[in-house]
């Protein structure tokens, strides 16, 4: 059977939504097809990152700020603000379901939007747009649901399978209650879950030095980045 190269596009340059006064522009490739997960497994490691059926890398012009970051899980130590947030949602109750969306996630996730990131593509996103969201994946992929004991779902993770790890792809939450961290309870819960499988690496995404809404991700140590081709220590901060 004659091989079909994998083809790249480049998205033409669109305001950054983690740094002021920057442009952003991604490479782009088609995930889906029998070879989806080994191809998902492959740029992921390289940097990668998950939308639907594309996987997608920065190539922004004189702009190098986004670094693919994951954690080697079995050496990652909890700092004394991470060990409270976990003994303070000890109660909470995570359950992993397949992708199918649900009107209840939905409403958790428009409300988070509304809150968080009114100023972004998400906020006007449809019902439709929000099942393709969750559903619309060529790899293994799985919903981790966090509720309180009385049922009330108040975090969602949108998780993809990899052969090393597990990858997150999204999370929404309630913010109604500025001290439950439920970013970082999420996190915790999918180090965890990585273990259990027996698994080397949590893939979180990108840091972005300098952006506020990325900060949060250096607190997990130690952790990997990805730059000059390879995987290396983020180097703890001065």
């Amino acid at each position: 059977m004659q091989h079909r190269p994998q083809l790249f596009y480049t998205t033409e340059p669109a305001p950054c939504p983690y740094l002021p006064d920057r442009m952003e522009r991604k490479v782009l490739t088609d995930l889906s097809g029998p070879n989806a997960s080994a191809l998902h497994d492959r740029l992921s490691q390289a940097g990668f990152r998950r939308s639907h059926t594309i996987a997608y890398a920065p190539v922004c012009i004189d702009c190098r700020a986004c670094k693919p970051l994951r954690l080697p899980v079995g050496l990652f130590t909890p700092s004394r603000a991470q060990k409270r947030v976990w003994k303070h949602h000890e109660n909470i109750n995570a359950v992993i379901i397949p992708p199918v969306p649900t009107q209840e996630q939905f409403a958790l996730f428009h409300a988070y939007q509304k809150s968080r990131h009114t100023d972004g593509d998400m906020a006007h996103m449809s019902w439709q747009d929000y099942v393709e969201l969750i559903s619309n994946t060529p790899v293994e992929t799985v919903v981790v649901e966090f509720r309180t004991p009385e049922g009330q779902l108040v975090c969602v993770s949108l998780v993809d399978i990899m052969s090393d790890g597990l990858s997150a792809v999204y999370t929404f939450y309630d913010t109604s209650s500025p001290t439950a961290s439920w970013g970082t309870y999420s996190i915790l819960t999918l180090i965890n879950l990585t273990k259990r499988r027996g698994s080397l690496h949590l893939y979180l995404g990108y840091y972005v030095p300098g952006s506020r809404k990325m900060a949060y991700k250096a607190t997990f140590r130690p952790a990997e980045i990805f730059q000059g081709g390879h995987w290396e220590t983020l180097a703890a901060p001065a």
